[in-house]
Formats: C-alpha cells, sequence, structure tokens
C-alpha cells in the first residue's frame, strides 16, 4: 500500500510532515490518520524536534472524510487532539483546497498561513451530516457568527476570510513560504521549555472542550453517518449528482 504520509523532511529544528495522497485528495482515510498520528507522536519524544509544519502536495490540503475509507471517529479525535496537546508547535502551511473534516485538522494547528489558492467550506449539512467531532477544536478558535453562517450553509471562502474569522493565523497574499518565514524563525529562537509552556497556556480551553464533549459528538457523528439522509448524500456525491432534497 502505498503511505498517505510522505517521508519527513528536517530543518534545523523544523519536521515538516507532507500529506501526500493525491489519488484522493488527501482524504481523511483510516491510513492517513494512523500515519499522521504516529508521525507525530514520533516528533513530540524527539528532542531535536523544535516544531511541526503540516503541509501538502497538489492542490488540496485535505478533502474531508474519505467517504470510501473512512477512519473510526474516535481515532480522527484522537488525532486532532494530539496536535493540539503535543509539546512542541505544529504549523499549518496550506495552499490549496480545505474541505469537511480537513477544517478539523486544520483548526487543530497552534498557527496555520493560508496561501491565495487556498479555499476553504464545511460543506457537511450538503451532505445530510454536520460538522460534529472538528467541532472540538474549530468553534473555539472561530468567530461564532462566522461558524454558524458556514455551518449551515456549506459556502465556499477564501484565504482572507479565513483569517477574518480566526480559522487561520496569517493570509499570504503571495508566496506562503514567505509569510511563514519568520513564524518559523521565531519558533526557531523559542527555547524548547518556553514553547511547551506557552503552548500549554493557549490550548488549555481548547483541551477541555476535547475532554468534556469528545464521546457526544463522536456518538452523534455516527448516528449521523448511518442515517438514511446521509446515505443519500454520501451517494449522491459520489455519482456527483445533486441529493433529493436540493430545491
Amino acid at each position: 500500500m502505498t503511505p498517505s504520509l510522505a517521508a519527513p523532511v528536517h530543518d534545523r529544528g523544523i519536521t515538516t510532515l507532507v500529506l501526500d495522497s493525491p489519488g484522493n485528495r488527501n482524504a481523511l482515510s483510516a491510513a492517513l490518520v494512523g500515519e499522521l498520528s504516529a508521525a507525530l507522536e514520533v516528533c513530540g519524544a524527539d528532542d531535536a524536534v523544535r516544531a511541526v509544519v503540516l503541509t501538502h502536495t497538489g492542490n488540496t490540503f485535505c478533502a474531508g472524510a474519505d467517504l470510501t475509507a473512512p477512519p473510526d471517529p474516535a481515532a480522527f479525535v484522537a488525532l486532532m487532539r494530539r496536535i493540539v496537546a503535543l509539546p512542541k508547535p505544529v504549523v499549518a502551511r496550506v495552499t490549496g483546497h480545505v474541505r469537511a473534516g480537513g477544517l478539523g485538522l486544520l483548526a487543530a494547528c497552534d498557527i496555520s498561513v493560508a496561501g491565495p489558492g487556498a479555499s476553504f467550506a464545511l460543506t457537511e449539512s450538503r451532505l445530510g451530516l454536520a460538522p460534529a467531532v472538528i467541532s472540538l477544536p474549530l468553534l473555539p478558535r472561530t468567530d461564532p457568527r462566522a461558524a454558524a453562517r458556514y455551518y449551515l450553509t456549506g459556502e465556499r471562502f477564501d484565504a482572507a476570510e479565513a483569517a477574518r474569522i480566526g480559522l487561520v493565523t496569517l493570509a499570504a497574499e503571495g508566496d506562503a513560504d514567505q509569510t511563514l518565514a519568520p513564524v518559523l524563525d521565531g519558533l526557531r529562537r523559542a527555547s524548547p521549555q518556553g514553547l511547551t509552556a506557552s503552548k500549554e497556556l493557549v490550548t488549555a480551553t481548547v483541551l477541555e472542550n476535547f475532554d468534556r464533549y469528545a464521546e457526544d459528538l463522536i456518538a452523534r457523528s455516527a448516528a449521523l453517518f448511518a442515517s438514511a439522509e446521509a446515505r443519500e448524500g454520501m451517494t449522491a456525491f459520489l455519482e456527483r449528482r445533486d441529493p433529493s432534497w436540493v430545491l
């Protein structure tokens, strides 16, 4: 089986993990969730790693859940929690599309930079689903009025809007790497202890969200996926047609 994650790249304390499953637009398959979780565990235990950059090949950062080989919802929740609780900062570098569950992966990261080619959408409601488990990192970090709009409508929005509503840290007007460079320089100048202690402060509320609501949201997600409306929504998506409820 072809790995869904490219081999890690190390450069002056920064380890870059690359989502590399172009066949399904880096969708969250069981394989990708498992590989990424294992790679993050290694980074968390490695004293040579000061921070982690999470990025992607192709024109899509993550297309959401892989409907043909979906991960166990509990495994995906554990992956997002691992990113939030990792004792090293995790920085997302996004130059392509992010959909549905991919926004949960993005929101779990501490800092994120999106290039001008990035686009975002919470498409779950159009499939008979809801952004259930990804709410754990997403809602504490996103403007509530914007979250209500995009949760309900599934509209697509750009990097500037993603930065305005708090989904990403920075919207790059040009080269994402140029925008990212001072962020990585700042992380390299920080002490390992200082980074860990500072991250604990800014993630405390998000981790409380996981510990309080994860079990309920996993159950809610499973119930939605098993519903007749979701089966129609996912079938319509795979068949590239409108589901039966579209007016």
